[in-house]
């Protein structure tokens, strides 16, 4: 399944901003599976002594811009599983910000953060190597808004292209 599938009726039109970044025909697992390739060979290539900075005093430091896309792609996998199980349940959004601090990037190793990076996408191309197109397609609710399974994946590969612009903008200068 490919991402010119997807309905807009399948997501908040937020998402957009990182659906958009997945190429058109790209195949769904294909994108998780090269995008978790590319991102990790990116992340490596940034020294470890680099990977405390921070462009600006109130931004993220790489360490953490790398925690939060594993935190993200938890979450919408979860939210991936949970909506392709048919659970109707609604879920609820999640403030991004709070989940940095507590998470202890900065005192993590880069290798470790590398490796969780790793560990976190080897198991979502396993989850959605399990599901079939109608689950993917599925919608349940999600922050308040309808999500299909397909979406929630797209989202996350469509993000990680997103913060991986931002940290070749604005931090690898």
């Amino acid at each position: 399944m490919n991402r010119s599938q997807l309905k807009k009726t399948e997501y908040d039109p937020y998402y957009w901003r990182y659906i958009c970044k997945v190429p058109e025909t790209a195949d769904l697992i294909a994108a998780f599976t090269q995008g978790g390739i590319d991102m990790a060979n990116f992340f490596k290539k940034i020294p470890a002594a680099s990977t405390d900075f921070r462009y600006a005093a109130d931004k993220w430091s790489i360490k953490e811009v790398l925690q939060h896309l594993i935190d993200t792609e938890r979450i919408f996998m979860y939210r991936c599983f949970r909506i392709a199980r048919k659970d109707s349940t609604p879920l609820a959004g999640f403030d991004q910000n709070i989940y940095i601090a507590p998470s202890g990037a900065s005192s993590k190793s880069w290798e470790a953060l590398l490796e969780e990076y790793e560990i976190q996408r080897r198991s979502s191309v396993s989850l959605l190597n399990s599901l079939d197109e109608d689950q993917l397609a599925f919608v349940g609710m999600a922050n308040d808004n309808a999500m299909s399974a397909r979406a929630a994946a797209f989202t996350v590969a469509g993000h990680e292209i997103w913060h991986k612009e931002i940290v070749e903008e604005r931090y690898l200068k």
